[in-house]
């Protein structure tokens, strides 16, 4: 795969960023999956919440980007051929401890996603497929805000309401 990214490396540029330009840097969000479908719709759904999002096709795909462009957070299917998402997210956090993981997975329950995660000692959030939206925004959130990352108040603020739509609190 050859893409091409741009060759500041971001820390650089966030060391090196004013501090009205820092504020512009979004979150980078990796999203995985082998479906394109949901990866676009992902990624649409970050780009569009104020997160800047990429995708990948598969996790040796992603494995190249992620050594290009660090992201702070890497959301992933689990089932995908070749490398799962599991052992993507465990790749990705030995070359970046401080990426945080989502994984997804419409074939595993919760429990069996917990416990591979913890039987390898990681702490990766589980989520079930299907995902809303918003259970999504609001995990990354969990994840990025302890990091002091800058999440517009609009993603906070939106909850799912009993009828499954967002409703803005």
């Amino acid at each position: 795969m050859s893409k091409y990214f741009p060759t500041v490396p971001v820390e650089h540029a966030r060391q090196h960023a004013s501090p009205t330009d820092s504020q512009r840097i979004l979150p980078l969000v990796l999203v995985v999956d082998d479906e394109p479908l949901i990866a676009e719709t992902l990624a649409a759904i970050l780009n569009n919440s104020g997160f800047a999002a990429l995708t990948a096709p598969d996790a040796f795909a992603a494995l190249e980007m992620v050594r290009l462009i660090p992201p702070e957070i890497l959301i992933s299917d689990v089932a995908m051929p070749g490398m799962n998402g599991f052992e993507l997210a465990i790749e990705v956090t030995k070359a970046i401890p401080d990426c945080e993981v989502i994984l997804f997975s419409g074939q595993a329950t919760g429990s069996e996603l917990e416990a591979m995660n913890h039987a390898a000692g990681r702490d990766f959030v589980t989520l079930i497929k299907p995902v809303h939206p918003t259970d999504l925004l609001a995990r990354v959130h969990e994840r990025l805000s302890p990091r002091g990352l800058t999440i517009p108040a609009a993603v906070i603020a939106r909850r799912p309401s009993s009828n499954g739509r967002s409703t803005v609190a």
